[in-house]
């Protein structure tokens, strides 16, 4: 694929499946032997229906969720893009029950793709800063309080 092609593949990916909550877009985008390495997260995601399993986990949490890619760039198999999620934490997230709190996050993606499909994933976001958004972790102001 040309590098313009997988562009529009994770841009296609950010808008049917975190922005409009389109899982079944995620088999047709991710390959059966994908690995995703997020940093933070003890485990690995494996194949599409780990994808699935991922996003539906944030999209259950933050029901108005929207993540707008900032600045990407592509080279050869590699497609790297910085991207802001935003969303009102409605659901629980990983234990946390619902705050109604709005957060607003950044991170770092690169995928790599092969035949068309995303084989691997290596993901950074602001793990810490969302889950101090939404009311998990104190910040160091309520700390000290």
């Amino acid at each position: 694929m040309s590098v313009e092609e997988n562009r529009a593949l994770i841009q296609r990916f950010v808008d049917e499946a975190f922005n409009r909550g389109n899982l079944d877009v995620v088999d047709e985008i991710y390959a059966p032997v994908y690995v995703g390495h997020t940093a933070g997260l003890p485990e690995q995601t494996s194949g599409p229906q780990g994808v699935k399993e991922f996003v539906g986990l944030y999209h259950s949490a933050f029901l108005d969720l929207h993540t707008t890619i900032e600045d990407i760039v592509t080279e050869g198999d590699k497609v790297v893009y910085r991207w802001t999620a935003v969303g009102t934490h409605q659901g629980e997230l990983l234990g946390v029950p619902p705050s109604s709190n709005r957060m607003e996050i950044t991170g770092i993606t690169i995928e790599r793709i092969e035949g068309g499909k995303i084989v691997e994933t290596w993901n950074n976001f602001d793990q810490l800063g969302m889950m101090r958004q939404i009311g998990a972790i104190p910040t160091p102001e309520q700390s000290e309080s």
